[in-house]
């Protein structure tokens, strides 16, 4: 899961019209628009387990740590949106020493997204044909990158695998994308090692995630007070 490298990249070259605020959850709540972020927050969530499920009825490849969860599934007895949430919190675990500080966003993350795959799941059948297949595929990614937008504007804090990066950037010094890289190479690999499912869907994913969320964060970033624009 993506977002705030692409956040803070945003951020750093003054593209959207209100700069994305750096809050505790506490903060959060008090920020304002709460009746517009958090309808944002829940919807961009949903979307974005609808994204994975739709990448993997396209079955071209998965997203970095769609492909570890996939590789999980084969040896635990559990679905991929359970691997989903059960990754995250483990994830939430790796906070602690990096000393992230988790918002009301990062814990909806942990869970939404993995339900709401499962539902999709349960709900579409598998493509068949090359064109089918790719649509899904493209659809997927396409609709991530919606959704991170959707969820990262309402700003309501990062998701697990979010702050894991930001955390690990600032504790090094290294930048958020060469971090953000080296997490998600990791993953791949012990996703494969596990059985996971790499593919085309995999590189484009990767390569288009990034500025497709850059292109849709500055249309869904919600103003909240305190924060100049």
């Amino acid at each position: 899961m993506v977002e705030m490298s692409v956040a803070e990249e945003a951020r750093a070259g003054r593209r959207q019209a209100v700069l994305l605020a750096d809050l505790g959850p506490v903060a959060q709540l008090r920020a304002g628009n709460l009746a517009r972020r958090l309808p944002q927050l829940l919807v961009g969530l949903v979307l974005y387990g609808v994204s994975l499920a739709l990448m993997v009825r396209g079955s071209i490849g998965l997203a970095p740590w769609d492909v570890l969860h996939s590789g999980l599934i084969r040896h635990v007895p559990i679905t991929l949106g359970q691997a989903v949430v059960v990754m995250s919190f483990v994830v939430l675990l790796l906070w602690i020493p990096l000393r992230e500080t988790p918002g009301i966003g990062t814990i909806a993350n942990a869970v939404v997204v993995g339900f709401s795959a499962d539902g999709t799941l349960a709900l579409l059948d598998p493509a068949h044909g090359f064109a089918a297949r790719t649509a899904l595929m493209a659809g997927g990614v396409l609709l991530c990158g919606l959704a991170s937008a959707l969820y990262i504007g309402a700003q309501l804090g990062r998701g697990p695998r979010d702050g894991l990066m930001t955390g690990l950037s600032r504790r090094t010094g290294w930048s958020l994308r060469l971090v953000r890289t080296g997490i998600e190479v990791a993953v791949v690999l012990v996703g494969l090692v596990l059985g996971g499912v790499l593919g085309v869907g995999t590189v484009v994913y990767a390569l288009a995630i990034g500025p497709l969320t850059q292109l849709m964060l500055p249309w869904f970033i919600v103003d909240v007070e305190g924060v100049p624009s």
